[in-house]
């Protein structure tokens, strides 16, 4: 049985609905999830008692989908099955984004569940390389090119996915509040292009990037021309909205591999 563990956004509903079976959606107690119901909440104090009754329902798989705020611990609300996992967790909240989400996954790994991604799920959600939307301007080469470079930066540094990029300026870099926060600060971003791609040491069963209609929306409010992302490493969201939001705005999506040049043809 394949259990999701769910955080905001539209993913966790399009993961849920493309099963054969339906799935038991777990949350951690206070998330607010979108379109779906939780059939199970609990506590990251809880996370051993949690496990034992995921087992007890007969889960064997798991599959982290959505965006789900840094949780706070209390050692009060603790109870005994969590103590053993406690160094873990502590480690976890202590690290950036991308060491929290390994030591997640090892946490359930350890306890013999399955860890499946998004994109393993529902295929779909991937695109290969093309221009899927409008025209690129003539110097995007150059910019993919930077946004490569800045998303090796970023990998290191355990930064976010994404960036925005004008000539040779880096303007904005994602941040722990996310992508559609960076775009809603960008000032003074005409032209920009906004770029984002799995980084080099992620993990892609938990945390692959993702773009939705919201991605495009907030680009062309920040007057950026478009946007790049990673050739089957980034998901595309509530797709027939994605594409409506880009020949609305007239922005471009182009879909390239790391170092690739750019393709001239329509990609999917």
């Amino acid at each position: 049985m394949l259990a999701l563990i769910a955080g905001y956004g539209a993913l966790p509903r399009i993961v849920a609905k493309s099963q054969s079976k339906p799935p038991l959606i777990c949350t951690l107690e206070g998330q607010d999830l979108d379109e779906i119901h939780a059939d199970l909440t609990f506590r990251l104090e809880r996370l051993g008692g949690f496990m034992r009754a995921l087992k007890a329902r007969g889960v064997t798989e798991i599959c982290f989908c959505g965006g789900v705020a840094r949780p706070n611990l209390s050692f009060r609300k603790l109870d005994l099955p969590t103590l053993a996992l406690l160094p873990k967790i502590l480690k976890g909240l202590r690290g950036g984004e991308d060491s929290a989400l390994r030591l997640a996954i090892s946490v359930f790994e350890d306890q013999g569940f399955s860890v499946r991604g998004a994109h393993d799920l529902v295929p779909n959600l991937l695109a290969g390389p093309g221009l899927l939307a409008g025209n690129v301007p003539l110097d995007v080469e150059l910019t993919a090119a930077l946004g490569d470079q800045i998303s090796l930066e970023q990998s290191a540094a355990d930064l976010g996915q994404s960036c925005v990029l004008r000539g040779d300026q880096v303007l904005a870099r994602e941040g722990p509040d996310g992508t559609d926060a960076m775009l809603s600060k960008l000032q003074n971003a005409q032209g920009g292009v906004f770029y984002k791609a799995c980084k080099p040491d992620q993990d892609r069963r938990v945390d692959m990037p993702v773009i939705g209609p919201s991605t495009v929306h907030g680009a062309a409010k920040a007057g950026l021309f478009g946007l790049i992302i990673e050739a089957e490493n980034v998901m595309l969201l509530e797709r027939a909205a994605l594409f409506q939001a880009l020949e609305e705005t007239g922005l471009f999506l182009l879909s390239r591999r790391k170092g690739a040049a750019i393709p001239s043809e329509k990609g999917v």
